[in-house]
């Protein structure tokens, strides 16, 4: 079953057309990394399957559950913001710079929104929380505030926050790109390891070694269109594309 469809969306800014009627869908348990130079739509196509940017026009459905559809007059209309809500919950978010709450302790940025949103009792939140903590290293660092966290700390603090609303998909956008290497390093493995448990996921990454070995397909983006797409190998080792391999050529093993 597909988690996320995204048909032929269409977004500018002004007279920059930056998604140029890009597809995509993503099934469950899949990894999908979106590799491509800067400024060629990745992050703004991320940043529409999750609404923080409005489509002009195209379709987005989670779980079979329109969100957005292209109306008569051509433009994407939305559902419901009740509807909106519903779907919201299928997703969870992961910024490049963290966007913890920094009056919160870590816990408390981790139980919030299932607490206030989601209507879960305090108890079970806190005690999923603290799991998840435990098992990314995090355990002693419950009642610090983020300034006290290292970037790679802060960094798996908001994966467990995203993953404590039980999401059905993740989206990372350049998840280590504000992280010195080796912080990059233990970013990286707590992804791997949700790949390793099936966790579906979408990452856009500069990480080139990293994608080729947990992606289980790679998307290569470049002036709005999806240019080449296929298994890590393939892609990688292989393109059939010449934008692909100058861009991979870049990238030294």
């Amino acid at each position: 079953m597909n988690i996320l469809e995204m048909n032929q969306i269409k977004k500018a800014f002004g007279d920059n057309q930056v998604l140029k009627g890009i597809s995509l869908s993503v099934e469950k348990g899949e990894v999908v990394a979106i590799i491509g130079p800067s400024g060629s739509g990745k992050s703004t196509l991320l940043r529409c399957a999750t609404f923080l940017e409005t489509i002009d026009s195209g379709e987005i459905a989670y779980m079979g559950q329109k969100a957005a559809v292209t109306g008569q007059n051509g433009h994407a209309e939305y559902v419901s913001s009740a509807e909106m809500r519903k779907i919201r919950g299928y997703f969870g978010l992961v910024f490049q710079n963290f966007n913890l709450f920094p009056h919160y302790s870590v816990l408390k940025n981790v139980i919030d929104a299932p607490v206030s949103v989601q209507k879960r009792s305090r108890q079970e939140s806190v005690e999923e929380a603290r799991a998840l903590l435990a098992k990314m290293g995090l355990s002693d660092k419950e009642e610090s505030y983020p300034y006290q966290l290292s970037g790679g700390q802060q960094q798996r603090v908001s994966i467990v926050r995203a993953l404590a609303m039980h999401p059905e998909i993740l989206f990372f956008d350049e998840p280590t790109s504000a992280l010195d290497p080796e912080l990059t390093g233990e970013v990286l493995k707590v992804i791997r390891s949700l790949a390793e448990e099936h966790m579906t996921m979408v990452i856009v990454t500069h990480e080139m070694s990293f994608a080729r070995a947990v992606a289980d397909r790679v998307i290569f983006m470049d002036g709005g269109v999806i240019v080449e797409e296929g298994r890590p190998d393939d892609v990688m080792l292989n393109p059939q594309n010449e934008r692909t391999a100058s861009f991979l050529s870049r990238f030294t093993e």
